[in-house]
């Protein structure tokens, strides 16, 4: 790989669209889009998941990641989700984050967050655990976001939701 592609990456509490808009980003602007790991993962879980889970999803994330940046021939690619949020729900519902994850956020950077806004509406899924929490994960993205440094963009609107986020999108760009 001669050039350096960058990430952008769709983040934010459950419920808020992350999934829709990184797939509507990804034919946008024509670039590889990578799916949320964790939610393949999850899906096949029997029992509650620990630690060894959260690292397997960490690495599940990072090999796909690393798969569509190996393929790609575009300057950036769209990343439904990171591997930060497995710290969040480490944090949350472990205590504790894998030392593997707080290692990979400071190596594996990514050049642009849009952390979707709480302004959506709840929609069930039995993935999801927390409606009651929005607030509370929307102000702990805030704070892993600057903890990183991150360079991060709030978006939100129902019907102008992709039109704000490309606008983000081509401001950071062009």
């Amino acid at each position: 790989m001669n050039k350096r592609i960058k990430k952008i990456a769709i983040v934010g509490p459950e419920s808020t669209g992350k999934s829709t808009i990184s797939i509507a980003l990804a034919k946008h602007y024509n670039v590889a889009w990578v799916p949320e790991y964790a939610r393949y993962y999850c899906a096949a879980l029997t029992g509650d998941c620990t630690l060894q889970d959260e690292i397997n999803m960490f690495h599940g994330q990072v090999a796909l990641e690393d798969s569509v940046l190996e393929t790609t021939d575009k300057d950036f690619i769209i990343c439904d989700t990171t591997f930060l949020t497995v710290k969040i729900w480490s944090d949350e519902m472990l205590g504790e984050t894998p030392q593997i994850v707080l290692d990979g956020l400071e190596k594996s950077p990514y050049d642009l967050y849009l952390l979707l806004d709480i302004d959506l509406p709840w929609e069930e899924d039995p993935l999801r655990d927390f409606p009651h929490k929005r607030e509370h994960f929307m102000a702990v993205w805030h704070k892993e976001l600057k903890a990183l440094n991150a360079n991060y963009v709030v978006i939100n609107g129902i019907e102008t939701r992709l039109k704000n986020a490309v606008k983000a999108i081509d401001g950071f760009l062009y």
